[in-house]
Order: C-alpha cells, then sequence, then structure tokens
C-alpha cells in the first residue's frame, strides 16, 4: 500500500466537507447569552435574599472573610439555578499543578429512604470537597498512600455550568490544598498574592493621601494565540496527537514569508469554528472580544476584555477548554502547543496587567503629563524595580519544555527579561535619573493622513515593540513571554509577589518623610539609578541587544528552562514568596520539583517519539526508496543507459546518518540521576540538541524520498488545506 494513502484521504475528506452549522445565528443573537450559564452577581441578586446577597458581597467585593452562615442560602439558591437548567451533577472545579482543569463529579440526588431520591446541595457540600490529593503533582507534599486533599469554595469567581450532548455540570470554582494545609494548586496562591499586592498597594496610595480603604484589584486580559489543523491531519501524525507539536517537518514552499495570514480574511470553516466558539464563552461569562488571522499559516488568536485577575485565570482555563472541543466538532483540532510547527511562528498567551480599585482607577495610567503623576510614577518605577531585581524569576516563571522551543523566535521576545516603556516615558525617566526631577512630557500628536475624507488620528508619543517580553502599552504592561499552553495563574502570582516587595520598599522609603514631594523625586531618581538598565526600546531580536544585554548591561539570559527553574529553590525565593505569605518553603519547593519534572517528562515523551517515528515510519520509507532507486538503476543499465547514482547515494548516506544518530539518541535517554535538576539539564544541553539533529536529517529525507512513500502529512498539507 503506498505509504501516503492517509495523507491522500485526509486530503480527500476535507475537500468533500461541508460547513458546520450548529444554530441559527439570526435568531440566536449572542449577546443575548451572556452569563447565561453563570451563576452571577445579578442571578445572585434576584435569588438571595438581601441580607445574604450584601453580605457575600462584602467577601467578593472586599475580601471580608467568608461568613458560613451565608453557605446553605448560596447552595440552596445555586442548586435550584443549576437544576432549572437540566443539571443534574455539582462538581468542585480546581487547578492543580498539572496547569489544567480538574473536577469531581456528585450527583445532587441522595436517596430518602422511601425508594425515591431527594436532590440535595448543602452549604457544608458547597464550601468543601475531598478529591483524591495523592494522585496530582505534589513535588513530595503527598505521598501516594496519604490521598487526602481538599478542596474550597472561592466565591470571587462565579459558578459555571458546562454543557454536554446529554447533561449539563454545575462547577464550583475552587482552591486544592493537601491534608496539611499546604497549596498543591495555582489558585491558593494567586488569591495569596492579591492580597499582599493589595495591602502594599494601599500603603502607598495612603502616603500619597489617596483612598487607602478600597481594595485594590490586580487585573488581567490574557490574549491566545491557537492553531486550527484538521484532525484527519492530526490523527495521522503520533508526534502531533500525542505531543502537541510536530517532531519532524520540512520547510514548506511557501510559509509566513509573503505575510498573507496576518489579519487576513478568515476561512468560513475557521470562522465557523470562531463564532461558536465565542458563543459558548459567551455563556460562560467570558467576555471574548477580538479574533483575527495570526502571522503564520492556520494560526489565529482570541482575546478577551481584562478581568479581576483570580477570575481572568479561571476563564483563560475556560477558553482553552471550549476551543478544544468547539474545534473537535467542526473536524478541527486546537493546537495549543508554543511551537507546533518549526520554521513559523509560535504561540503565546500576552499576559496583559494592571491594578487599581473605582475609587483611583487604574493605577497604570500615566494621564495627559505623565511627568506630574507622582502616583503614576511610583507605580511604575514599582515595575521597572521588579523587572530588574526578579528577571530570573520571571523568566522562571515561563519555564516550560514548549516555550523553550518560542523564546527568541522571530515571534516572540528574548529570554533577556527587559521593559519596554516607549519614548514619552523613557524621557521623563531620564529625566529622573538625570537631575532628580521630570518637568515635561512629550505631547501626544496628530496624525494627518493627507486625505481630506479621512479622519486625523490621534498620535501617541510613543510606538508599540513586539520584541519586548515586558512593554508598557498605554495603560497596562503586557507579559509577551507566557507560553500559549501556561495557566496565567502562576506568572500573574509572580507579578502580584514581586510588585508587592517593591510597593513595600516604596511605602517604607516614603513613611514619614519630612517633605513628601523631595522623598517621592529621591524613590524614582534611586530606582533609576539602580534598575534602569532594564529598560530598552530597541530591537530585542538583535544580535547586538543580546551581547549588549549580557555583557554591558549584565542582564541574565536563562536561554533554557532547565537554567532558569533552579532559581525557584534559591533563599532568596523562598524569602521573597514566604514574606508576603504567598508560598511557604515548602510549597515553593514543591513547584520548583514538579516544573524540573515536568520539564524532563515532556522531552522524554518527545524523544521516544523521534525514536518510534524515525525507526518505524521515516527509515522504512528511505529504505524502500533506495531500493527503488537501485532497481530503477540496474532495469536502465540493462537496457544499455546509465543512471545517476547521486540520488540513491544521497538517500543511503541520510539513512546511515539516520541510523547512526538514533542509536546515539537511545544511548542519551538511558542517562537517569536522582537529582531532577542534573537531569533536567542533560535533557536541555544533550538530549534536545539530538533530538534536533535527527530533525534535520529526517526533514532532509523528506523532500528527497519519493512522495508516494511518504506516510507523514507535511506542513504544507497541514497549514494551508481547510
Amino acid at each position: 500500500m503506498s505509504g501516503n494513502t492517509a495523507r491522500l484521504e485526509s486530503i480527500a475528506t476535507i475537500e468533500s466537507q461541508e460547513l458546520f452549522e450548529s444554530f441559527d445565528f439570526e435568531f440566536q443573537p449572542t449577546t443575548g447569552l451572556f452569563g447565561v450559564n453563570t451563576f452571577s452577581k445579578a442571578e445572585m441578586k434576584k435569588r438571595l435574599p438581601k441580607n445574604i446577597y450584601k453580605t457575600l458581597m462584602k467577601t467578593v467585593e472586599d475580601s471580608e472573610p467568608l461568613d458560613e452562615s451565608v453557605a446553605d442560602a448560596v447552595a440552596s439558591a445555586m442548586k435550584d439555578w443549576a437544576m432549572e437548567r437540566g443539571v443534574t451533577h455539582f462538581a468542585h472545579v480546581f487547578y492543580p499543578l498539572t496547569g489544567l482543569m480538574a473536577e469531581k463529579h456528585d450527583g445532587f440526588n441522595d436517596p430518602d429512604g422511601d425508594g425515591n431520591v431527594i436532590a440535595e446541595f448543602s452549604g457544608a457540600t458547597l464550601m468543601q470537597g475531598e478529591p483524591d490529593g495523592s494522585s496530582f503533582p505534589s513535588g513530595g507534599i503527598r505521598q501516594t498512600h496519604e490521598a487526602r486533599g481538599y478542596t474550597a469554595w472561592d466565591p470571587t469567581s462565579p459558578a459555571f455550568i458546562i454543557e454536554n450532548p446529554n447533561g449539563a455540570t454545575l462547577c464550583v470554582p475552587t482552591s486544592f490544598v493537601s491534608w496539611t494545609g499546604q497549596t498543591t494548586d495555582y489558585k491558593t496562591p494567586l488569591l495569596r498574592s492579591m492580597q499582599a499586592l493589595d495591602q502594599q498597594a494601599r500603603r502607598v496610595l495612603g502616603i500619597l493621601g489617596e483612598d487607602d480603604q478600597t481594595r485594590v484589584i490586580s487585573t488581567a486580559g490574557p490574549e491566545q494565540e491557537y492553531f486550527l489543523v484538521d484532525t484527519s491531519f492530526v490523527n495521522s501524525r503520533i508526534d502531533l496527537y500525542t505531543a502537541g507539536r510536530t517532531v519532524f517537518g520540512a520547510t514548506p514552499a511557501k510559509g509566513q514569508q509573503f505575510d498573507d495570514h496576518y489579519f487576513g480574511p478568515i476561512n468560513p470553516r475557521i470562522q465557523a469554528c470562531m463564532f461558536e466558539t465565542e458563543r459558548e464563552l459567551y455563556k460562560l461569562g467570558v467576555p471574548v472580544k477580538t479574533r483575527h488571522n495570526e502571522v503564520a499559516p492556520g494560526q489565529y488568536e482570541l482575546a478577551p476584555v481584562y478581568q479581576n485577575g483570580n477570575v481572568a485565570a479561571d476563564q483563560q482555563q475556560l477558553i482553552m477548554l471550549m476551543l478544544k472541543r468547539v474545534a473537535k466538532k467542526h473536524g478541527l483540532t486546537a493546537l495549543l502547543h508554543e511551537k507546533p510547527f518549526a520554521g513559523i511562528n509560535g504561540s503565546g498567551k500576552h499576559l496583559n496587567f494592571s491594578l487599581g480599585n473605582g475609587s483611583v482607577g487604574n493605577l497604570f495610567e500615566p494621564g495627559e503629563t505623565p511627568h506630574s503623576n507622582a502616583r503614576f510614577l511610583l507605580f511604575c518605577a514599582a515595575v521597572i524595580r521588579s523587572v530588574d531585581k526578579y528577571a530570573p524569576l520571571l523568566r522562571a516563571g515561563v519555564a516550560t519544555a514548549s516555550n523553550d522551543h518560542r523564546l527568541g523566535a522571530n515571534e516572540a521576545p528574548p529570554a533577556i527579561m527587559s521593559i519596554f516603556l516607549g519614548d514619552q516615558l523613557t524621557d521623563v525617566f531620564d529625566q529622573i535619573k538625570e537631575k532628580g526631577n521630570a518637568d515635561s512630557s512629550i505631547p501626544n500628536g496628530v496624525l494627518d493622513l493627507g486625505v481630506d475624507i479621512l479622519p486625523n488620528l490621534p498620535l501617541h508619543s510613543g510606538d508599540r515593540n513586539r520584541t519586548s517580553p515586558i512593554a508598557f502599552t498605554g495603560n497596562k504592561f503586557e507579559f509577551r513571554a507566557v507560553g500559549s499552553t501556561h495557566t496565567i495563574a502562576w506568572p500573574l502570582t509572580i507579578w502580584n509577589t514581586i510588585l508587592a516587595e517593591s510597593l513595600d520598599f516604596i511605602a517604607s522609603e516614603l513613611e514619614g518623610a519630612d517633605d513628601l514631594s523631595t522623598a517621592i523625586n529621591g524613590v524614582l531618581k534611586g530606582v533609576m539609578d539602580s534598575h534602569s538598565r532594564v529598560i530598552f526600546n530597541g530591537d530585542g531580536y538583535s544580535d547586538e541587544w543580546h551581547k549588549e544585554a549580557e555583557f554591558d548591561r549584565g542582564l541574565p539570559n536563562l536561554r533554557t528552562s532547565a537554567d532558569a527553574l533552579p532559581v525557584l529553590g534559591t533563599p532568596e525565593m523562598v524569602e521573597l514568596f514566604g514574606k508576603y505569605s504567598v508560598l511557604n518553603e515548602t510549597e515553593l519547593l514543591s513547584r520548583l520539583e514538579v516544573l524540573l519534572e515536568q520539564y524532563v517528562m515532556t522531552v522524554g515523551v518527545e524523544s521516544d517519539l523521534v525514536m518510534k517515528m524515525g525507526k518505524t515510519i521515516v527509515l522504512p520509507a528511505a529504505v524502500r526508496y533506495a531500493g527503488e532507486l537501485a532497481s530503477a538503476a540496474d532495469d536502465i543499465k540493462d537496457l544499455g543507459l546509465e543512471l545517476s547514482s547521486d540520488a540513491l547515494e544521497e538517500v543511503v548516506s541520510l539513512a546511515n546518518a539516520l541510523q547512526a544518530e538514533l542509536k546515539a539518541l537511545a544511548g542519551m535517554l538511558e542517562h537517569e540521576d536522582d537529582d531532577l535538576a542534573a537531569e533536567a539539564a542533560h535533557a536541555a544541553s544533550e538530549t534536545l540538541p539530538q533530538m534536533l539533529k535527527i530533525r534535520e536529517i529526517v526533514d532532509a529525507l523528506e523532500v528527497v524520498v519519493a512522495d508516494d512513500l511518504w506516510a507523514l502529512p507535511s506542513y504544507q498539507e497541514m497549514l494551508f488545506i481547510r
């Protein structure tokens, strides 16, 4: 049988496929669906007694301790609301250290003793669940025989209903802790870090004579990049199906070099999938706002409006879940891996973050004259100080085997943590550094397009920089280094914690000052004198910047996760997270162990795929083709003609090289070390480079072996056929 039978069948299936239509958009407008499957504030206000609702809102909005007396009333109302929508089961949803969503389902119905059942959902059940705590990654906090774990209701994140074809489930967002009370999830430290940031931000506001009684909330608006590939292609590639990325694949004749996919017209089949994804997310109260084609062929982006950081983290999990579920209905697979295809743009999850409250507004809003906005300058200075002082921690916060393939590539920032401020803010902070204060700001202008019928456009005082890992974008900062598979809870926890430390430093410097204005200028100049080296507005991709950053500025360049992750175990990080009660030493070190283990296991899975595919798919194709060439040469020779042996020699040479390099990889995979950091270093320095050597050989074979013998769908097919 021809080796490319599966490829040809996949292409034929795609070409004959009709557009999947699941609803009539004219009679089911999306706007009317927003939040219908969430137990929102509006729903609670409608169903709860007034005093219960007010008490609950004090917890949700003001972080006051949860009054257990309200739980029964909330549980009863939540159950009634859910059952009216056909719900039969509930689940405490939590976010263990896998980085994915976890859930344990229980039915509402209990026997009543008379041969019937009665639906029950008590306040105690709402507030606490008890899933198995030993089968999730814990970094040594829990052993296999120590199974008890607890989930605790998070009232700040609304409960929601997940619909399935044959039923629906009420999902209650929760924190997940071990029997010993130590956190084994991503939500709990995020909530702790938000609390720490609130406390220190209010200290600074109080010193400035502003409202320090209203809670300061960190907010987030993460963008989600992803690929959509026909499922028949994915099913034909064990690497895509298993690891989410291609370990082999020759560069196609046309990739992204024309830049014609970026913001281009969206394919109807893709748009149908997008429409339905948005509808499902709207039902869940996720305020998705933006969609468009991304740079790489087959790549797209979806972005929501910013939310409370904790809610944004929960909703980001729902975005990933719905992208995968809905894509499947349309015969597509949503690839969330940071680098599913080599040689073209990978996918990130740009984390836009800010902080503020209803009284003072956005604390990263510079106003028309930022040089005179002391509040903004202090909070912006806190970011500058945090980026410089904790650059290795920020790098560790986005460190995964998958993200290492992306950082530093042509669409992603380098692993060097720097900050882009733009012309206006750079000028203001340069003035502060040079003379101790700033007395002017570069004004915004107006852009005249030279066409009478077109409006004049407001011109920002500074451009954007897509090569910077941390960029100021007008009234927020964008952390571009986050990977597309990440939960944003972990990098957001890090941001909240390091900003809390810098605001603590600033507040301590300002408290008790005789002349507040002089003290503020002194703090700002001190930050610039000590930390301005991280400000860089140029091309982060250039070789010149890498040399300047490392050798002239002394900025760390932790290129791999194996380099970055051990930072989490240093005494400085233990002290930082402990000081603000975000993670104790045991909890922090457990995360280090889990992340190192996940890195090693990921590389292990991918190297096994390289071995299996190399031996059972690629090498047989090369040998068969060599045999065909040799046989053809003999047949032609019998006719008295001569066929050049160049093609045969090339295939045989590549096949021999492939066998040799696979053997070398097999030897590397026998390496074992009880020290996870050492094992990760081996994976980064030995295994991954060897896998790349093999890839180069296989990709060279792909472009010379006869197409009818090549079983793997090509990049050209997967990226362009819809």
